[in-house]
């Protein structure tokens, strides 16, 4: 059942399309003007990484290169893109919470101010042992 990206000639949309089988693929339509002027775009792909791959891309110092430590957009950029390099896991909701605050401009330190423990935990949210 693939899902084909197309961008239309008639409206400029891009839109993606669902087709029941890989047969069914032939005349496909814009669902927003109707038209049949499209143009099949490359869709992303995803690759699967072994655990040491994701490791060494993250010890890798250009994978997080130009993090300006004063900055608590860019510091939260390189934590997601950290976060994304550990197999997209769920790093539990206090980590997404803090990248979503700093994405937004709140320093750590604001933030830490509202999320008493934050700091005696580890990596992970579990409690030091």
């Amino acid at each position: 059942m693939p899902i084909y990206e197309y961008r239309c000639g008639n409206c400029k949309k891009r839109v993606s399309i669902f087709f029941r089988s890989f047969n069914d693929t032939t005349d496909p339509r814009c669902p927003n003007c109707d038209s049949a002027d499209l143009t099949r775009l490359v869709s992303k792909v995803a690759t699967l990484k072994s655990e040491d791959a994701r490791l060494e891309a993250m010890s890798d110092p250009a994978t997080f290169g130009g993090v300006d430590e004063n900055d608590p957009r860019s510091v939260a950029r390189m934590m997601r893109k950290m976060g994304d390099q550990m197999g997209g896991e769920d790093l539990g909701p206090e980590f997404t919470e803090m990248v979503d605050r700093m994405e937004s401009g709140e320093s750590p330190e604001e933030i830490e101010k509202t999320m008493p423990g934050m700091g005696d935990k580890g990596a992970g949210g579990e409690e030091p042992v």
